[in-house]
């Protein structure tokens, strides 16, 4: 898997799964839409642990700088 992501898109993408999972704790959240957010929270902690994000390479975005190399 190549990356995809840059480190600002991972912070965002933890700190969203933070904040739902202090909403789940807190019980602001409940009912169904509890399991949806934490399965989305799980997958932004996921694909931001290996730095790849599925839907970012259907779409060829990448947030990942590239470095460039002087000659």
């Amino acid at each position: 898997m190549k990356k995809n992501m840059g480190s600002t898109d991972k912070v965002v993408r933890v700190l969203v799964a933070i904040a739902v999972a202090l909403l789940v704790y807190i019980q602001v959240v409940t009912g169904t839409l509890t399991y949806i957010l934490i399965a989305v929270a799980a997958i932004f902690v996921l694909t931001s642990a290996v730095s790849f994000c599925p839907v970012y390479s259907l779409f060829g975005l990448n947030t990942c700088k590239v470095k460039k190399h002087d000659m």
